[in-house]
């Protein structure tokens, strides 16, 4: 299966790196590693978490962040990776504003 991830989710995952880097150096870029490595692994279990809205919702392992993906054809599209932390609220209208 092909893998694309979004403008939408680097920015994301740019922004999650620069709150952890904040935080204490070298801890940004083991968010990162981290969260590719969930994303690399849609290769594999793509379409079988939860659905959410209209998407898949896939819980990272290390960090409080999920990440929102579809499945069209042969293509795994990743379209956010979203803080958990944040009000739900926040959350889905993330998700609608595509």
């Amino acid at each position: 299966m092909n893998l694309i991830i979004l403008d939408l989710a680097e920015a994301d995952l740019l922004d999650g790196y620069s709150f952890y880097e904040k935080q204490s150096v070298g801890v940004g870029s083991y968010f990162l590693e981290s969260l590719y490595s969930d994303i690399e692994s849609l290769r594999l279990y793509a379409g079988i978490h939860c659905r959410y809205e209209t998407y898949y919702r896939l819980l990272s392992n290390r960090f409080p962040y999920a990440v929102y993906y579809q499945v069209i054809d042969d293509t795994i599209a990743v379209w956010r990776v979203l803080d958990c932390r944040r009000n739900p609220r926040w959350i889905k209208k993330q998700l609608k504003s595509k």
